[in-house]
């Protein structure tokens, strides 16, 4: 069995998709023809080609945990090229990325009621998710969700393609 050293494991809960024991931000990125956005009943955003990024804060991630997440969404080359193959990057075809919080990333499963006490306070937690989309920014154009709102998301997935990312 593989034995992780790492400082915020050994004090902290997992999320669902990290190591035995780890704990870290999570980012479940979808590459999609389009997704739109409605947050407590209103539209609030749209994009085109481009991705759709699940982002789920852990309890002791960092700003520069979180500048690597924005740097490895906007370089991930998940887009084909003219031959089929995963080539391009998001920032490389002038895509759009949306954004949404989603604390449910960092939850515990172990037991049948998921535990979420992993996951970063909200005012910690909304700190970094703004600063995630600043970062990204600076590469793509970003849209994002509300924070702490309740959202409906449609989006039209392109292949599917999905890839869980965990710093």
């Amino acid at each position: 069995m593989l034995e992780y050293n790492n400082e915020r494991a050994q004090k902290n809960k997992r999320c669902y998709f990290c190591k035995e024991g780890e704990l870290a931000l999570v980012l479940v990125v979808s590459r999609v023809h389009r997704a739109s956005l409605d947050a407590d009943g209103e539209h609030v955003s749209e994009i085109n080609k481009g991705l759709l990024v699940y982002v789920g804060i852990a309890d002791g991630d960092t700003e520069e945990i979180v500048s690597k997440g924005a740097d490895k969404v906007s370089n991930l080359r998940i887009f084909p090229n003219d031959e089929g193959k995963m080539f391009y990057s998001v920032k490389d075809i002038k895509g759009e990325v949306m954004a949404v919080s989603n604390f449910t990333l960092c939850g515990n499963v172990k037991s049948r009621r998921p535990d979420f006490m992993g996951a970063a306070k909200p005012d910690v937690a909304n700190g970094l998710f703004e600063f995630f989309k600043k970062e990204l920014s600076k590469n793509v154009e970003t849209k994002s969700g509300v924070f702490g709102a309740h959202m409906e998301i449609d989006a039209r997935h392109d292949g599917p393609v999905n890839i869980v990312i965990n710093l």
